[in-house]
């Protein structure tokens, strides 16, 4: 039994709905859990129907229009007739949506979220399973909500996974090929609905295999496997044929885009490889994730994340910067919502590269200026660089303005002013 996952861009419209039937096919696999994400682009367009529903715009109508309007038109490339049983199913779940806005009390953001944004995976599945039905796929529908259970942290539940291992190998049927949504699960305290967090799908294929014991989790992207680097950013990469756990865990802490941080963990205690493979290509072999060597081929990795913030701190009297301090400090980067992407220290000061992905830099600089004196640089890049040359490095920091360098023995990282 095996695990496949499939994101949104591999079921943008009506043809790649059809291809991921096509690498069903062609792989043969007879016993399979689906994992589908959100058709698209439609995750941003629920998240425009959560925006102007708080914001009590006039826009709302006009942002529910453009999410039926997109998949009636993709059934209207996958089915004959506009009497097929699955319009009616998608304008059910459409009609749901309209009504929790229209009842909702709560104005609370990541609890509306959670219940908005989840109707992208709903009605993705339901699309795909009623296709896959039409042309002769036998396959059953599940909600994904029933099995995955969290808590109530919306946006980023964390998984409770004694009573979702009972509920998922109790419940969900290893024979046969079963369609389920990525990204979302339900609290255990209320049972309304949670989500796993931004590209939570993979989590949820890699939480699907750890319960039922799979042989093997594949995740199909619109890339030929895990590259060296992101090709929007270097224009000669390299495919990696084989990635220990270990090192995609630490890739994935550093921020390569492919693998989901919190996937690799539940497969690596059981040992489930992991394959990452091209929707566009299936019977290539891809990229495994597994025990053996660090890297096939050995190489250096390259991370880039763009539009970080730069904060250096140090104590407004030249005392030194001890635990209390340190510790005040990350106190008020969680309150704000920041993440932690690199970490340096001296004697009197206290250097911090973070994501600003909230918008709340404003408030904590304000909260730092009152304990500590403060310098911070907007709009910085930061490089990640794993088992480099000093060529390597000399060269990439090359007509750049470099603010910081730490190096270890297998990672170095760069923050550079371009």
């Amino acid at each position: 039994m095996k695990v496949f996952k499939f994101g949104g861009a591999s079921v943008t419209d009506a043809d790649g709905v059809k291809n991921l039937a096509k690498v069903l096919k062609i792989t043969v696999e007879k016993d399979l859990v689906v994992v589908l994400s959100a058709m698209g682009k439609m995750t941003n367009a629920f998240e425009k129907v959560v925006t102007n529903y708080l914001g009590n715009t006039r826009d709302l109508s006009a942002s529910l229009h453009e999410i039926v309007h997109y998949h009636h038109n993709i059934l209207k490339g996958l089915f004959d007739s506009d009497k097929h049983e699955v319009y009616k199913q998608v304008n059910k779940l459409i009609t749901e949506l309209s009504q929790f806005l229209e009842k909702n009390k709560s104005k609370q953001h990541a609890f509306v979220y959670d219940q908005v944004v989840s109707y992208g995976e709903l009605i993705s599945t339901t699309i795909v399973a009623a296709y896959l039905q039409e042309i002769g796929i036998e396959n059953m529908w599940l909600d994904a909500r029933e099995f995955i259970i969290t808590d109530t942290k919306y946006r980023d539940g964390n998984v409770q996974w004694k009573d979702t291992q009972q509920r998922i190998s109790e419940g969900v049927n290893v024979n046969g090929i079963t369609i389920t949504q990525g990204f979302i699960g339900s609290d255990n305290t209320h049972n309304f609905t949670t989500t796993l967090g931004r590209e939570g799908s993979d989590y949820t294929a890699a939480i699907f295999a750890y319960c039922l014991n799979a042989d093997a989790v594949t995740i199909w992207k619109d890339v030929p496997g895990v590259l060296n680097a992101d090709p929007r950013y270097f224009k000669k990469t390299t495919l990696l044929h084989h990635i220990s756990y270990k090192e995609a865990i630490e890739l994935a802490f550093y921020g390569a885009s492919v693998i989901h941080p919190k996937t690799l963990q539940p497969l690596q205690r059981k040992e489930i490889p992991l394959y990452v493979k091209s929707f566009e290509n299936p019977e290539a072999a891809g990229t495994c994730v597994g025990k053996g060597v660090t890297l096939d081929p050995v190489t250096s990795c390259f991370i880039l994340k763009r539009n970080q913030v730069l904060i250096s701190l140090s104590s407004l009297d030249f005392s030194f910067m001890m635990e209390n301090h340190i510790g005040e400090v990350f106190k008020w980067l969680h309150e704000y919502k920041m993440k932690v992407e690199l970490i340096q220290n001296s004697a009197i000061s206290f250097t911090v590269c973070v994501d600003n992905r909230y918008d709340t830099l404003v408030p904590l600089l304000a909260k730092l200026r009152g304990t500590f004196k403060v310098k911070w640089n907007e709009g910085v890049t930061l490089y990640t660089i794993r088992h480099a040359s000093s060529t390597e490095i000399k060269k990439l920091e090359a007509d750049k303005t470099v603010l910081l360098k730490q190096e270890n023995r297998d990672t170095v990282q760069l923050v550079v002013k371009e």
